[in-house]
């Protein structure tokens, strides 16, 4: 689950980046550092991802990136839900960028919830409680 773990992270990254490039390709001038979301999220998904290749602190990490992908999927929802019924008017490369931030997140929690019941099934398997 580490190496999806590092995945999903660097997407997040890329996500981040490519957004913050294509607003000030658009908008000829710097854009706000909001742009970057995606890969403040990525970024410590993706080192968790690394940490979680190590055996002893495989546990603690995934359910720290279970936590970090469930706040990647409401932060962005719930921000689109405020901005609809405010009827503000959302540019697409933004209303784009929050979409895909929900589903990788949401993606990687989904993955996270079922290694979670993987592993307590093989443990009540195997005997251990």
């Amino acid at each position: 689950m580490g190496k999806i773990t590092i995945l999903f992270g660097g997407l997040l990254i890329l996500l981040g980046a490519g957004v913050y490039a294509g607003l000030a390709a658009i908008e000829g001038e710097t854009p706000s550092k909001t742009a970057l979301i995606p890969a403040f999220f990525g970024l410590p998904i993706a080192l968790l991802g690394v940490l979680a290749l190590n055996d002893g602190y495989r546990k603690h990490a995934m359910h720290v990136v279970a936590v970090l992908a469930l706040l990647g999927l409401i932060a962005p929802l719930s921000r689109l839900a405020m901005q609809v019924a405010r009827g503000a008017d959302v540019a697409l490369l933004p209303m784009a960028s929050m979409i895909l931030m929900a589903l990788l997140s949401g993606g990687l929690l989904a993955l996270c919830v079922k290694s979670f019941i993987d592993a307590r099934r093989r443990r009540t398997m195997s005997g251990g409680s």
